[in-house]
C-alpha cells in the first residue's frame, strides 16, 4: 500500500511516496530534480516526509535519471528527520533549519547544552558532524533504462592510479583509498546531460508500450523518433542497445579485456559488484538493482530453456557481454538471500592447440602428442578441478579430429567452438541436454540418440552422470568407433577411476578402454592466473584390473612413450609404432615454428 505526500514547499515540486521501506521522489516536474546533495529545497521536501517514519532507502528521480540514496546517505536524511521531528517541541527554528541543512543544524545544536544537543546523539545525526553534503550524500546514480546504479564520487582520499575508456564509451578509473584498490566505472549514458537522459528514457518507454518495431535495428529507430538535432543519437542508440538487447553494465565491464570475471552477491542492492581484472579481485563503484537482477534472471531462464525459481535454485547458462561468451552461475532463493549471479569470461574458447602452446599452456611435444592422439581416434578424459582449464582443452582438440569425420557434441551448457568448426566446413552435429522442468532431454538420451547419428567422434561437454555407462558400453562394444573425449572433475588417473567405477558405476574392464587421462591444473604466477598440464597417463589393462602408466615429465614438459601400449593402438594396421613416433616428431616441429 502507497502513502502520497506533497512537498509543503513551493520551491520544490518533488511527489515523495513511500513504497514500503523506501521514499520514491518524483522529481520531472521540480527546478531542482530532487538532487539532494545539492538543491536544499529538495532536501527539505525529503527530510519533512522522514519526520514521520524511517526508510532504508530513498530514491529520487528526474528526466530519466535516479538517484538512490542508500547506506549512509540514507541513515543521514533518516537521522535529520527524527532531530526535525524532535526539536520543534524545543526549537523550532532549529527544526526548520535542520529540514534544508541538517549539518548546520547538527553543529549548531551540539555547541549547546541540554535537551537540543542530546538530540543531535539521541537520533544519529551526531554521526555525521564535521562532514559535507559531497561526502556524507553519496548517491549511487543511473538512468532509469539501467538496471544498475553506480556512485560517480570515489571516497574522500581516493588517489587516481589509472584512467581509460573503453570502446563502449565507459571510462575506467582506478583508485587506492583506505577501502583498498577501487575499480570506477563510469558508463558512457552516465555523461549524458539532462535532455539526452530524457530523450533516452522516453525512447525506451516507446519500445516497452511496443510502439516501435525493427528487430536488431529497434533501439536506434526508437531513439530516432524522438531525438532532436543535435543530439548524440549514436550514443543513445547505443545504450538503449546495451540495457534492452544487451546485458547492460556486464557488457561495459566484459568490454575491459583485463577483466575475466564479475560476482553480483545476494543480496545485489546491499552489494557492490565485484570484478577479477588483470588477476585481482577488486571492488566496483556498482550495484545491481533488485529490478535488474531480476531481469538478468528471466532473461537467462529464456534464453537457456532452464527454470530458475525456488523449486530449481540453481541456474548453469551462457551469453554474449561485451563481445565476449561468458558463463553464467547464478543461485536464488532458499539456498540464497535473494538472487545473486557469478559471471565468467570464456575467451580460450577460440583457442586451438598452437595457441596454447603459445600462451606456456602446453610444450610443443605434449601438443604435438595430444594432436596426433586425438587425429588418430585415442579416447582422452581431461580432468581437473573448477578453473583448470578443461573445456580450453577439449575445444582446440576438436580442431584435431579430422575435417572429413563426423563429430556429435554433447553439451548442457554451450561452450565448444561448434559454430565456429562448421563455418570451417567442418561436420559438427551439437547435442543441446538440458535437466529441469520443461521439454528436456537427458545426458544418457543424448548420447543414445548421438550413438544413432552415424559413425565418427564423440565429444562429451562434462562426464558427469549415468551417461558414463551408456558412454563406456558404446565403447566397449564399438559403437563409438572413433575419437572420444570429455572432461571430467579429478586430480589425477586414480581420481578419475574412483570418480567413473565407483561413483558413476562403470565397470573398471570398461574404464580401461580409456586410452588418456591428461590432467590439468591452475596457479597464480605474478597475480595473473595461469593453466598447465599436470599428468599426462595411459590407462593400461591388468589381470587386478587398470593401472596408469605415466608419459609426461612436468619438469622438462615432455613427453616419454617409450614402448606404450598406447603408440601400438594408434597405429593403424599398416604402420608401425615408429611411424606414429615420426608423426608426433613431425607435429611437434610444426608447433614449434
Amino acid at each position: 500500500m502507497f502513502t502520497r505526500l506533497l512537498s509543503s514547499e513551493s520551491e520544490c515540486r518533488c511527489e515523495p511516496t513511500f513504497e514500503a521501506d523506501r521514499l520514491s521522489v518524483e522529481g520531472d516536474d521540480c527546478p531542482g530534480g530532487g538532487r539532494l546533495t545539492t538543491e536544499s529545497a529538495c532536501r527539505r521536501t525529503v527530510i519533512e516526509a522522514l519526520e514521520r517514519r524511517d526508510v532504508d532507502s530513498i530514491c529520487t528521480r528526474s528526466d530519466g535519471f535516479e538517484r538512490a540514496y542508500e547506506g549512509r546517505s540514507a541513515a543521514l536524511l533518516v537521522a535529520a528527520g527524527r532531530f526535525a521531528d524532535a526539536a520543534g517541541f524545543h526549537d523550532e527554528a532549529l527544526a526548520d533549519r535542520a529540514r534544508e541543512d541538517p549539518l548546520g543544524a547538527a553543529q549548531a545544536a551540539a555547541g549547546r547544552n541540554g535537551a537540543v544537543s542530546n538530540l543531535v546523539a539521541e537520533t544519529g545525526l551526531g554521526v555525521f558532524l564535521g562532514s559535507d553534503y559531497p561526502t556524507a550524500l553519496r548517491p549511487h546514480v543511473g538512468p532509469t533504462v539501467a538496471k544498475s546504479r553506480v556512485a560517480t564520487r570515489p571516497a574522500a582520499d581516493a588517489t587516481l592510479r589509472d584512467r581509460y575508456e573503453l570502446e563502449t564509451g565507459a571510462i575506467v578509473r582506478w583508485y587506492e583509498s583506505d577501502e583498498g584498490t577501487m575499480y570506477h566505472l563510469t558508463p558512457a549514458e552516465h555523461r549524458l546531460d539532462p535532455a539526452d537522459t530524457a530523450t533516452l528514457a522516453a525512447a525506451h518507454a516507446r519500445l516497452a508500450r511496443g510502439e516501435i518495431d525493427g528487430g536488431a535495428r529497434a533501439a536506434s529507430r526508437a531513439v530516432r523518433s524522438i531525438a532532436t538535432e543535435g543530439q548524440p543519437v549514436g550514443v543513445l542508440a547505443d545504450a538503449l542497445e546495451k540495457h534492452t538487447r544487451g546485458l547492460g553494465v556486464l557488457d561495459d565491464c566484459f568490454a575491459d579485456a583485463g577483466v575475466t570475471d564479475v560476482f553480483a552477491t545476494a543480496p545485489v542492492a546491499d552489494n557492490r559488484i565485484r570484478v577479477r581484472c588483470d588477476g585481482r579481485t577488486v571492488l566496483t563503484n556498482v550495484r545491481l538493482t533488485d529490478a535488474g537482477v531480476a531481469a538478468l534472471a528471466s532473461r537467462f531462464r529464456r534464453s537457456s530453456g532452464r527454470a530458475f525459481s525456488q523449486a530449481s535454485p540453481t541456474l548453469d547458462a551462457t551469453e554474449d557481454a561485451g563481445g565476449r561468451r561468458i558463463r553464467i552461475a547464478g543461485v536464488t532463493d532458499p539456498v540464497s538471500d535473494g538472487t545473486g549471479f557469478t559471471f565468467r569470461a570464456h575467451d580460450e574458447e577460440a583457442f586451438r592447440i598452437a595457441e596454447l602452446v603459445e600462451n606456456g599452456t602446453l610444450s610443443a611435444e605434449v601438443a604435438a602428442f595430444l594432436s596426433v592422439a586425438t587425429a588418430r581416434g585415442a579416447a582422452t578424459l581431461v580432468a581437473g578441478a573448477r578453473g583448470a582449464g578443461k573445456t580450453t582443452l577439449l575445444s582446440a582438440l576438436l580442431w584435431e579430429i579430422p575435417s572429413n569425420v563426423r563429430t556429435v557434441a554433447i553439451e548442457d551448457t554451450p561452450e565448444l567452438p561448434v559454430s565456429e568448426l562448421q563455418g570451417d566446413d567442418r561436420d559438427v552435429q551439437p547435442l543441446r541436454v538440458t535437466e529441469g522442468d520443461g521439454m528436456s532431454i537427458t545426458a544418457t538420451d543424448a548420447l543414445r540418440t548421438a550413438l544413432r547419428l552415424g559413425d565418427g567422434a564423440l565429444v562429451v561437454g562434462e562426464v558427469r552422470g549415468e551417461e558414463a555407462q551408456v558412454l563406456y558400453e558404446a565403447m566397449r562394444v564399438g559403437a563409438a568407433d572413433g575419437t572420444v573425449l570429455g572432461t571430467i572433475h579429478g586430480g589425477g588417473g586414480e581420481s578419475v577411476r574412483e570418480r567413473v567405477v565407483t561413483d558413476l558405476g562403470v565397470a573398471e574392464s570398461a574404464f580401461a578402454d580409456t586410452d588418456l587421462v591428461v590432467t590439468l591444473e591452475a596457479y597464480e604466477e605474478a597475480g595473473s592466473r595461469q593453466r598447465r598440464v599436470r599428468s599426462i597417463e595411459s590407462v593400461r589393462r591388468t589381470p587386478d584390473g587398470v593401472a596408469f602408466e605415466p608419459l609426461y615429465d612436468p619438469k622438462t614438459e615432455t613427453i616419454d612413450v617409450g614402448d606404450s601400449r598406447l603408440i601400438a593402438a594408434l597405429s593403424t594396421p599398416t604402420e608401425t609404432a615408429a611411424d606414429v613416433r615420426t608423426d608426433i616428431r613431425k607435429r611437434t616441429r610444426e608447433l614449434e615454428v
